[in-house]
């Protein structure tokens, strides 16, 4: 998975949020905290889910089925908005 070229990530006061650019058909702001800004910077490299899963457990303290149902939450709803591309 990769983050879609038509969102730019940025991040301001710890505050992460990916901005629709270029013809994205999502119009609106992704916000999230330091653990979506994880997964946006996995997603900037193609990471799998579980890749995505075992970077977070390294940053992280956390049980994993926990934050593998957080990472799949986030990464549906990205899928939803066309920030992903698979």
């Amino acid at each position: 998975m990769k983050l879609n070229p038509s969102f730019l990530r940025y991040n301001m006061n710890g505050q992460s949020m990916l901005i629709p650019v270029d013809g994205a058909e999502f119009h609106g702001l992704i916000q999230g905290n330091k653990s979506v800004d994880v997964i946006f910077e996995c997603l900037e490299r193609g990471a799998t889910e579980e890749e995505i899963v075992e970077e977070m457990l390294s940053r992280f303290d956390g049980d994993r089925e926990i934050i593998k149902q957080d990472v799949s939450s986030v990464l549906k709803n990205l899928k939803e908005v066309g920030a992903i591309i698979e």
